[in-house]
Order: C-alpha cells, then sequence, then structure tokens
C-alpha cells in the first residue's frame, strides 16, 4: 500500500502506563470494536487514498476513524465534535485514537465521504454474527418506525399552495425589477452610465432564489404524479388483460368493473400533497408512538429472532409498509444466503400480492389483514369464501389456529424491542444526513452498530477463533 498515513499503533508503548490497552479494563467495549474493525475487509475505504496525488499532510488512519465512528455510534454520541472532545476527555476515545484527536470537520469529512463503504460493512458485521451463533433465521419479524429527517416539516409546502405563492412571488419579482430599473435609471441620470443602487438587486435575489425552489418543487410533484399514474395504468391494463384472458378461456364475463386506465400526462399532484424544501427526499408521516406528524422517513428492519440480530435494513419514503415486505424478505435472502423458515409481520404489511409473491413462497407467513368481522366460530369455510377474498381469509384462519397465535404473539417480543434499544437507549430519533440515499446509509449504519452490540454481549471467542 503506497499511501502515507499519519503513524497509528494502538500498541504503542508509553512510559505509564505500558500500554494502551492498560487504560481500559480486559472486555471494554471500545476493545472489542477495535479487534472486530481489525477483523473487517477495509480495503474499499483505503482505496479513496490511492486516487490522490499523495500531497498535503498525511491522513488519519481510515481504520482509526472508523473506529471512532463505530464507537460513538454504539454508544449514542453521533455527533463529530462530541467525538473529538471525547478524544480528550474519554478514556475510551483516547484509547481507540491512540492519543491522537482527530478534529470534528475531519471526522465529519471521513463520515460523508466513506458512508456508503461504511454501511457496507453492516454485512461483515452481519457474518459475524451468524459465525457466532447468534443467527438461526427459523423466525424473522419485520416492522418499520419513524425516523425525523434532518429539516424542519415547517420548510414543507404543499403543492397547492406552491402555485398561488408562484404567482406571487413572481409578482413581486416584476415589481422588483421594474423598480431596479427605475433606480438604475435615475442613478445614471445623476452619477453617470454604470452607477446603480445595490439594495434592490439583493431583495430581488431573495425572492428570485424562493421562486426557483418553488417551481422545482412543484416540477417534482408533478413528475412523481405522473409516475405513479403510469405504475397505476401498468397494473390497470395487466388486470384488464387478465379479465379478456378469463373470458376467453371460460366464456364467461368477469365479474365486476372493469378497472380505469389512467392517464399519465392529465395527472396532477393533489392539493395537500407537500415538499419539503430543506429535504425534498422526506416526507411528512405520522409517529405511531406519539401520534404527531413529523418529517421524517420511514426505517424499515428484519430482525432474527435468536438473538435480536438485524438481518436487513432499509428506509423508504413511503409512510405505509405494504410494498416493503417482499423487498425485505429478498435483502434476508442476499445478506445472509437463504430466506427464513417464518417471517411475521404486522397488517400494514398485509398484501395478497405479498402473501402469493412467488419470489418469498417457501417462507411461512404470518401477515395479519385489516381487521373485519368473523363468523361466530371464528374462521370463514373455504367453500363460502369468495375467490378474491380467499387469500386474506386463509391468512385469518391461520393466525386464529393455535400455533399461528404462538407464531405471531412472538412477533413484538423480537422486532419492537429493537427500536427501543436504538431509540430510547442510544438516542437515535434524527437523521444526521440529508437525501434518501444518505440517509439509508445512515440506518445501515445503526443497524450496524446494533448487531456489534448484541455480538459483544453474546461473544463467543469468536475473533480469537
Amino acid at each position: 500500500m503506497s499511501k502515507t498515513f499519519r503513524p497509528y499503533e494502538l500498541n504503542q508503548r508509553l512510559l505509564l502506563p505500558p500500554d494502551l490497552r492498560e487504560w481500559l479494563p480486559e472486555g471494554h467495549l471500545a476493545l472489542f470494536v477495535s479487534d472486530v474493525v481489525d477483523a473487517l475487509d477495509l480495503s474499499a475505504l483505503f482505496a479513496v487514498y490511492e486516487q490522490g496525488d499523495g500531497r498535503g499532510q498525511p491522513p488519519y488512519d481510515p481504520a482509526l476513524m472508523v473506529k471512532l465512528l463505530v464507537y460513538a455510534y454504539c454508544t449514542g454520541k453521533p455527533s463529530s465534535r462530541q467525538i473529538e472532545r471525547a478524544t480528550y476527555e474519554e478514556v475510551a476515545y483516547r484509547v481507540l485514537a491512540a492519543d491522537q484527536h482527530p478534529d470534528h470537520a475531519s471526522i465529519a469529512d471521513f463520515r460523508k465521504r466513506h458512508l456508503a463503504a461504511l454501511a457496507n460493512l453492516f454485512v461483515q458485521v452481519l457474518r459475524l454474527c451468524q459465525a457466532a451463533g447468534l443467527v438461526k433465521l427459523g423466525h424473522v419479524a419485520l416492522d418499520g418506525t419513524k425516523v425525523k429527517a434532518n429539516a424542519s416539516k415547517h420548510k414543507a409546502m404543499s403543492y397547492g399552495r406552491m402555485a398561488a405563492a408562484e404567482q406571487k412571488l413572481e409578482e413581486e419579482v416584476q415589481e422588483l425589477l421594474a423598480q431596479a430599473a427605475a433606480v438604475d435609471r435615475a442613478e445614471e441620470a445623476r452619477y453617470g452610465q454604470g452607477q446603480r443602487g445595490d439594495e434592490l438587486p439583493a431583495e430581488l435575489a431573495r425572492r428570485e432564489s424562493r421562486l426557483r425552489k418553488i417551481r422545482e418543487a412543484k416540477a417534482a410533484l408533478e413528475q412523481e404524479a405522473k409516475e405513479k399514474a403510469e405504475a397505476a395504468a401498468t397494473a390497470a391494463q395487466a388486470k384488464i388483460a387478465e379479465r379478456q384472458r378469463y373470458e376467453a378461456e371460460t366464456g364467461q364475463k368477469a365479474k365486476g368493473r372493469a378497472p380505469t386506465v389512467p392517464e399519465p400526462a392529465q395527472a396532477h399532484p393533489p392539493a395537500k400533497a407537500q415538499r419539503n424544501f430543506t429535504d425534498p427526499d422526506s416526507r411528512i408521516m405520522k409517529d405511531g408512538a406519539t401520534k404527531a406528524f413529523e418529517q421524517a422517513y420511514n426505517a424499515q428492519v428484519a430482525v432474527d429472532s435468536q438473538a435480536q440480530i438485524i438481518v436487513a435494513a432499509a428506509v423508504t419514503q413511503e409512510a405505509n409498509d405494504k410494498q416493503q415486505l417482499v423487498p425485505m424478505l429478498l435483502a434476508v435472502e442476499d445478506n445472509v444466503g437463504q430466506l427464513p423458515q417464518k417471517a411475521s409481520a404486522d397488517a400494514g404489511f398485509f398484501s395478497e400480492a405479498n402473501l402469493t409473491a412467488q419470489a418469498v413462497e417457501g417462507v411461512d407467513l404470518y401477515v395479519p389483514p385489516e381487521r373485519q368481522p368473523h363468523t361466530a366460530s371464528g374462521a370463514v369455510a373455504p367453500e363460502a369464501v369468495p375467490a378474491e377474498g380467499w387469500v386474506r381469509e386463509q391468512m385469518r384462519h391461520k393466525l386464529q389456529t393455535p400455533e399461528g397465535q404462538a407464531v405471531y404473539k412472538l412477533r413484538k417480543a423480537i422486532v419492537e424491542p429493537v427500536f427501543g434499544q436504538i431509540k430510547e437507549v442510544r438516542g437515535f430519533r434524527r437523521f444526521s444526513f440529508r437525501g434518501l440515499v444518505r440517509v439509508a446509509a445512515e440506518w445501515t449504519l445503526i443497524c450496524l452498530t446494533h448487531n456489534l452490540l448484541k455480538l459483544f454481549r453474546g461473544r463467543t471467542g469468536l475473533l480469537a477463533a
């Protein structure tokens, strides 16, 4: 490796005490984090430094920075300024930094620069958990939680208000332009060619900037409406084709009304559709715990029942979880090499398309449908159930059996404590970054450190082996 870094030797001998590691008791979390990071493949981070020309001060060793960040997320202290201060004031941070003190700008720049690579370490840590026997995939529970975006909900505007604001700002801009022209003419007559006042152009720039942001937000909402209409049109056309095939094969007219195919070119956003100017990727969502509406993202996890290890993580802009069941289960397969035997999720994940998806047909699913009245016996006989409602009623019946009740009862105990540990114990309630891609990477880093803490508490000499 040709790149030169600042000296970093955690085992460097000092006068008192003789070894930095002796500043901490044996079995301390910081030492465990150090050992785990040393066991990970950090080549993707090191490779970035090989692309430079070698000029300037040597950077801090990436292993040092990774250890500081991972330990900081484990202990609920992800602020770069807090980390810098801790390298002076807290023994564990000082040990991990080998008595070096990266400033907060260097820490923030490193995290921002390598956020995707840090998130990719999730699978490596997950595989360590799997090798330690903490992942069995007998039962995986799925759930989502709302995490605040790094943006205020008061910086959002609805599509309906945008139209009115756009018109008003356009009028103000034109008025200011006229005033600026009048001032220019008056000053040129008084002072000569090329003289003008500065106060009006500055005011004009503020309005033009806001007008530009509103127009960009409007265009984004209109594009989203068009894309949703295109998806709805494709689904409607597929249903129409299925009805035609059914009628051709049976000679009978299909029941129900034929679906309407929307015209994407005519699609418009609802008047209440909102866009945030600070983080346009975030959405207004209702927090399930507080019942308050927040500017947020919907953070997803799939948790293995053996030791509450997160085996898949994702972030979505959708407020509900209906579209997340199949992608999350496929992510489990990608991460650990196989699908779980059983999977449970709450009613928010239910749809007949999810339960009949070919990609997860080998998984024994426990996902209740929406609450609906039952028969007196608590189950509906198959012959009495309409064909289009069979999947729903079959799942309802499955969850009323003793085995179904026993499996589904475990769901809360598997997945919901994970959110409690992340939000309450470690205090992670708001993303540091903006934009869906960076937010998803930070959530993966949070989940990585959750698994690392589980591995720390359940370690069985894995690293020594």
